[in-house]
Parts: structure tokens; sequence; C-alpha cells
């Protein structure tokens, strides 16, 4: 079930790099230490997922059990992080996916 969302997940953050197409001066980007640290002391986010996307760039997704915010990021091979997609409202699920609920016709 985990890994159903997880891939569901990175779908998204894949999308999402595809349509961003992430640059340097982005300013939601930033050396990779930098943002985890902002994310774990701002937010109180932590790593729940990750996943290897296109170009050898990491997806993860980051969020914070206690209040529900969440951020997905993505990391360059050069180690640049940039903040891809975040929100609030996030939790763990704990169900089966069946392909009608990810929206496979068969």
């Amino acid at each position: 079930m985990k890994q159903q969302i997880l891939a569901l997940g990175l779908g998204v953050g894949a999308i999402l790099l595809t349509a961003g197409h992430l640059q340097a001066q982005n300013q939601n980007c930033a050396d990779r230490a930098r943002v985890i640290d902002r994310l774990a002391n701002s937010y109180g986010e932590t790593r729940q997922s990750i996943g290897l996307a296109a170009n050898n760039q990491m997806v993860e997704v980051f969020a914070s059990t206690e209040t529900g915010s969440w951020t997905i990021t993505v990391t360059l091979p050069s180690g640049l992080t940039c903040v891809v997609a975040a929100g609030q409202a996030f939790e763990v699920l704990a169900e089966d996916l069946t392909p009608a609920m990810l929206g496979d016709p068969a």
C-alpha cells in the first residue's frame, strides 16, 4: 500500500519536474542540507518517501505527521535541491488501492 502511495507521489513529482524544468536560479532551490534543515526546523517535516526520477534526480516527500504539512523536493545530481510542491493535510493511508481507484479502466 505504502509503495503504491509512494509511486503516485513520485509520479506527481515527475510531472512537476517535466513541467517546471528546474533551474539553479529558481528561488525555491538551495543546497540539500540547507533545504532539509529548513523543513525539519521550520515545519517539523521528516522524509516519508524517496525515489529516483529521470536523469538521476532524487524525489523525496517530507511531511509532519503532527501538523499535516508536506513538501516534495527534487535533488539534482549536483546536490542542488528544489521544492516543487508543498501543502497541508498530509496523512498516511492504510488501504489497498485497486486499479479503478487509480483511474485504470481495466
